[in-house]
């Protein structure tokens, strides 16, 4: 084909790929280009894998050449957040702890991805162990957003967001405990959907709460969403928290019709209790608006307490958290970065009866959730402020700041973020779309039509200057973005390929 590739979506390339007009090996080599010209930017990849990916590139291009393509994700790059455990291929998660380990085993996500023909570009950066914040004290530097690189990309799924907003990868897995798919989504102006609780396998995926851990897809449009969910939805019987429930054609609910759908918004969190900014309350009615014009019925409804959510998330995960980690603070607390070795020290003060009564609070939140969903079809909210300053951020942030993603984990229920126009200085905004339990279908079909009725899509970071930024941070102009200190290419291998 003629033309950069890089900022197709999974469904335009697919067809693309499925008609002939566009090779596997020459997506994937402009990825990697893009990579190569831009990354020293962002650190979005902390390890690139290019010549596993043009080995697999080039499989799949063989193979569709002689049978056709497996299904819409054959031949498509993708990238996977590091705490996802690859066979050969070390997973970090962004700490000096695993800063050589190396898995003998792919987890089940990563799994399902090679079985549908994806082609494997790297592991992107997180936060430490997805939890301590942007550090410059772990393994490697923290990511950048790509619409701003003073600003950050939220976390922790935070080299996802930038490298699909910036064009280096279409598609990527994250994770998500309070909020960490769909606040690097906010904050990259793409898509993100924290799916059900156990809908998707968690085993092989380093943990951070084991109770409000999700795993799911990142990508530029709710129709790419569609197609990787379909990819690493389903059971896992050696996962303890995986569901046995169906999973449907989510593409093929995309039909844009949104008539006589019941929407509730809870203006009491983002009038009351965690007021949002000017900006964002004008993004988020427009936003009804154009809901109201698919014809969808937008009304008041009422939840528990923003804060009630979140201050019972708190105690669970600060207390799991203290229980995956406590070997390491007490015998290495020198690999710890400073961020994260903070929050784990917060879990070890806990008492049993804290966490015993936070439980049975969730499960009274969660309830009540469930209840609200029988008023409506869906919840809609503001999803995060556009991105600010990137720097490290106060050990106590995360106790104080409330946000409205952690409900949703709390309860279990499917949410996706996605973009909501930019503000005056070109940051995006954000609107959060939550559904009923095992109804990501319902969630994605809203998501899809609200971005073919506008025009966010169109709208892509400046890739010039993010390349003349890069080169500047290189020194010389010519080295490599994954020579950057931290950046470790992995080579093919038998055991990677």
């Amino acid at each position: 084909m003629n033309g950069d590739p890089t900022f197709l979506t999974i469904a335009q390339a697919s067809r693309m790929i499925a008609d002939k007009t566009l090779s596997p090996v020459e997506l994937t080599q402009a990825c990697l280009s893009r990579m190569e010209a831009v990354d020293a930017a962002l650190c979005s990849f902390i390890t690139p894998t290019p010549e596993l990916a043009l080995a697999q590139a080039r499989a799949a291009e063989a193979e569709i050449a002689r049978d056709g393509p497996r299904g819409p994700l054959h031949g498509i790059p993708y990238s996977l957040k590091d705490i996802y455990e690859t066979a050969g291929i070390r997973t970090t998660g962004q700490s000096r702890v695993l800063a050589d380990y190396v898995p003998t085993q792919d987890c089940p996500a990563q799994q399902a991805l090679q079985a549908a023909g994806g082609v494997l570009l790297g592991k992107t950066t997180t936060w430490e162990f997805a939890h301590g914040g942007p550090s410059w004290d772990v393994v490697a530097p923290p990511a950048h957003n790509p619409w701003n690189t003073a600003r950050h990309p939220a976390g922790s799924s935070s080299g996802s967001g930038a490298a699909i907003a910036a064009g280096l990868c279409p598609a990527s897995m994250g994770s998500d405990t309070g909020g960490s798919i769909r606040m690097p989504a906010a904050a990259c102006g793409i898509s993100g959907i924290k799916p059900t609780y156990g809908r998707v396998s968690r085993r092989g995926v380093l943990p951070n709460s084991f109770s409000h851990d999700h795993t799911g897809p990142m990508a530029w449009t709710s129709e790419d969403l569609a197609i990787l969910l379909g990819v690493v939805a389903g059971h896992d019987p050696l996962d303890p928290g995986s569901a046995r429930h169906p999973v449907p054609d989510y593409r093929a609910a995309l039909n844009g019709d949104l008539r006589g759908l019941k929407i509730g918004v809870p203006w009491a969190w983002m009038e009351a209790e965690a007021p949002i900014s000017p900006g964002s309350r004008q993004a988020l009615d427009h936003a009804l608006d154009v809901l109201r014009g698919l014809g969808a019925i937008v009304q008041p409804i009422t939840l528990p307490s923003l804060l009630a959510y979140n201050d019972c998330k708190r105690v669970i995960a600060m207390a799991e958290l203290f229980s995956i980690h406590q070997h390491t603070l007490r015998n290495a607390p020198d690999l710890l970065g400073a961020s994260l070795r903070y929050r784990i020290i917060g879990g070890a003060l806990l008492r049993a009866e804290d966490y015993v009564q936070a439980m049975r609070m969730r499960a009274e939140l969660a309830a009540a959730m469930q209840a609200a969903f029988e008023q409506v079809d869906l919840i809609v909210t503001h999803c995060a402020e556009p991105a600010g300053k990137l720097e490290p951020t106060s050990p106590h942030w995360m106790f104080s700041q409330p946000n409205y993603t952690t409900p949703f984990n709390s309860a279990g229920n499917p949410a996706l973020s996605v973009c909501n126009g930019f503000d005056a200085d070109g940051m995006p905004y954000s609107l959060q779309i939550a559904g009923r339990l095992f109804d990501e279908a319902t969630v994605l079909r809203a998501g899809d039509a609200y971005e073919k009725a506008t025009a966010w899509r169109s709208r892509r970071p400046d890739i010039a200057a993010l390349a003349a930024e890069a080169a500047s941070r290189r020194g010389d102009g010519a080295a490599p973005a994954d020579a950057r200190p931290g950046a470790r290419p992995i080579a093919t291998s038998p055991a990677t390929a």
